[in-house]
């Protein structure tokens, strides 16, 4: 008879259907330990086939449109930051796109969001992200900013999308079908990547220029008015990636 430490061994990194045939072949098993084992796995699968639901909701958008061939998901990332750029996603899923646990970003882990940007990438028709400097934030601002980065990020795709699922927004000077969904990242699957990809593209840079600017805590803060990013503003002054337009109140 197996050891309880062998079956946990067992039951390490399954997928459903492992989890499926583990529960058939221990569900007799009387032992507490094996049983507490067994309930783990229902739970487990319980709660993969509530993702399966919810991932299948938050396709609601992409069946409506199912016509059009190339559906593409705008959103973007960097609106509210002192400083940095702002960047946005665009990206265009497969139609059997079977990627879980795709959600607005600022609801997920940062290392749940770098796990499913790989494994988006990976999986897209295309995916890519497009930046604007703050320099040009300060010089026409951040919303015109955040159009200009959606209409580069949509201008890089590898292949041209026929209708546009956005984060809320109509985008100008864009001659694609656009359809503007509020909270789109927690309703499209497609705004969700998006908006992940973008997510985990600025989070980089940001940790990348704290290294060059380590006063300020970019790695830390994103560039988000933290009280130590303040103080530091107050104390230093600003750096080349504040948004002037942004930081007078505290200079």
């Amino acid at each position: 008879m197996q050891s309880i430490n062998e079956i946990k061994e067992i039951l390490k990194n399954t997928d459903v259907t492992a989890l499926s045939e583990f529960i058939k072949h221990y569900n007799t098993d009387e032992r507490s330990g094996v049983k507490k084992l067994v309930l783990k796995a229902e739970k487990e699968i319980e709660a993969y086939n509530k993702e399966v639901a919810r991932t299948e909701n938050l396709k609601f958008f992409e069946n409506k449109y199912s016509d059009y061939n190339y559906i593409c998901g705008i959103d973007e990332v960097g609106r509210g930051p002192l400083a940095g750029p702002v960047v946005a996603g665009a990206v265009i899923l497969p139609k059997d796109c079977d990627i879980l646990y795709i959600n607005d970003s600022k609801k997920l882990t940062a290392s749940k969001r770098e796990e499913l940007f790989q494994i988006i990438m990976e999986k897209a028709v295309s995916a890519k992200t497009a930046l604007v400097s703050p320099q040009y934030i300060d010089k026409v601002n951040i919303l015109q900013a955040t159009y200009e980065a959606m209409r580069k990020a949509i201008a890089t795709l590898d292949v041209q999308p026929d209708i546009l699922l956005n984060d809320a927004v109509n985008i100008p000077l864009v001659n694609i079908k656009q359809v503007p969904i509020i909270k789109g990242d927690a309703k499209s699957i497609s705004i969700g990547a998006a908006s992940i990809i973008a997510k985990v593209t600025r989070d980089a840079m940001m940790v990348e220029y704290d290294k060059i600017y380590p006063e300020y805590d970019f790695a830390s803060n994103k560039g988000y008015g933290s009280a130590k990013h303040i103080e530091a503003l107050k104390k230093y002054g600003p750096c080349p990636i504040h948004r002037r337009s942004f930081i007078h109140n505290f200079i």
